[in-house]
């Protein structure tokens, strides 16, 4: 009898995986400096680098009324020049350091951040200190800037996807609420803007007793309080304070909303409302419900519409989590003769999570795949730093990260269905849909789900 080859040879059986191993998050302390600056530090000495991160309370949610984008165009221009540096000798400065300058703003906050090797550490300090309190905001960086936003907004205009988004979160929130309006701001916001509005707003905004600078490295505790009084210790300042942002839905009822793009090659699909702020307790049953209704590969928009059906190639549905109020979302890119049906099996995925208990096999796929992924998150200083800026920014309890896997282990069936049923409601969904109305509006009023209005792509980017 032959030898068997190789090839005809059976395979050996699989390993099974191991039990996770246990994760233990940077520990860290905090420290106020006497103006109010909060100094966070997770020494990490695994690797010569130090990340700063400085957080502050100046986001999209505090612009003033008519100056819609403010504040993410002055986070963007903080990397422009410095009152000691060009925006060109700044470059260069962060260049001779081995890092990137990263500045910006979303909704809650704005943020200065860089990496350097242990031993420029004071020199990061430094660089970071200047940006953060004394940029110059050029006149002709500013326009550039404006002209930019201005070319975004062309191109999100032109393209289905972008318009998709943008219009489900215009059409959640009331037309009053900040959240209606891009972040970014529209044509008029931005064309609005001028270089003294930017001054004011960093004037009012960037000040100590509003800002969280984040240190993770390999520093220790004295070391990063001692770098942040040289440099922060005599900033000045106190921030005025803010009302919290309107957070209240535009519709109560369920409705769709088509707009028009006669040329899209397919449709995209947006389906959403507001849900509860970052901070609610029922956070941890909110992800694990999430991950099994559309947050991974194998859930069930996904199964239903991809694999079952071949709708799209892909569906997924998140919280875009905020400190205010959030938007639940599904999205999907959906074939255009098929989008009534898409829509048809999205709402049917999410009124069947309201009704009836996940399986215990998607319980422990979901439950198993947030409490692997979760020491992957965190490989880099930087990440790290990260997770301390959510901290910060939806004010969450210290031991989050300490308690993280436990609380994910701990949701049951009975609480994703208890969530869902609380926090879903099928019922008051906005439905968006992106493409060419003649084929799309008689197939989405033959659903008979809720009253279809016709939207031009302009109305979608303007404020009311």
């Amino acid at each position: 009898m032959s030898e068997m080859t190789a090839a005809s040879m059976p395979a050996p059986p699989r390993p099974s995986p191991a039990p996770p191993r246990p994760y233990h998050f940077p520990s860290f302390t905090t420290r106020i400096l006497p103006n109010g600056l909060r100094v966070v530090v997770a020494p990490v000495h695994a690797h010569p680098v130090v990340t700063v991160l400085a957080v502050v309370e100046a986001g999209a949610t505090r612009d003033p009324l008519g100056k819609h984008g403010l504040a993410v165009l002055t986070g963007r221009a903080l990397a422009e020049g410095t009152a000691t540096m060009t925006a060109l000798e700044l470059a260069e400065r962060t260049e001779s350091l081995g890092t990137v300058l990263d500045t910006g703003a979303d909704w809650d906050s704005s943020i200065v951040q860089l990496t350097a090797l242990r031993h420029r550490a004071a020199d990061a300090f430094a660089v970071l200190a200047e940006v953060l309190r004394r940029p110059s905001f050029p006149a002709a960086e500013m326009q550039r800037l404006v002209e930019e936003r201005l070319s975004d907004l062309t191109q999100i205009r032109a393209e289905p996807r972008g318009l998709a988004d943008v219009a489900l979160n215009r059409l959640l929130y009331a037309s009053r609420s900040r959240f209606a309006k891009l972040a970014g701001g529209d044509e008029r916001s931005v064309a609005s803007i001028t270089r003294d509005d930017v001054v004011q707003f960093h004037a009012e905004h960037f000040r100590p007793d509003s800002t969280a600078l984040l240190v993770v490295g390999d520093c220790t505790p004295d070391e990063a309080v001692e770098m942040a009084a040289a440099h922060l210790g005599d900033w000045e300042g106190h921030t005025p304070d803010t009302p919290a942002p309107d957070a209240s839905m535009r519709y109560t009822d369920r409705r769709v909303h088509l707009v028009s793009k006669p040329d899209a090659q397919q449709t995209e699909l947006r389906l959403g409302h507001v849900a509860v702020p970052r901070a609610h307790p029922d956070y941890f049953p909110l992800v694990v419900m999430n991950a099994i209704l559309g947050g991974l590969f194998s859930s069930r928009l996904n199964l239903n519409l991809r694999e079952e059906h071949g709708y799209t190639y892909g569906a997924h549905s998140t919280f875009d989590w905020r400190r205010a109020a959030s938007p639940f979302e599904i999205s999907s890119a959906v074939q255009t003769d098929k989008c009534a049906d898409a829509v048809r099996e999205a709402l049917r995925e999410v009124e069947r999570i309201c009704a009836e208990p996940v399986s215990e096999e998607e319980l422990s796929l979901a439950v198993s795949y947030l409490d692997g992924v979760f020491p992957i998150r965190f490989e880099t200083t930087a990440a790290i730093a990260g997770g301390l800026a959510n901290v910060e920014i939806f004010r969450l309890p210290s031991n989050y990260f300490d308690t993280y896997r436990t609380r994910v282990r701990a949701v049951t069936a009975d609480d994703v269905l208890r969530v869902a049923r609380a926090h879903l409601d099928p019922n008051r969904l906005q439905i968006v849909v992106v493409g060419p109305p003649d084929v799309l509006q008689p197939a989405l009023e033959a659903l008979d789900i809720g009253p279809v209005s016709v939207h031009v792509p302009s109305d979608e980017l303007s404020a009311d």
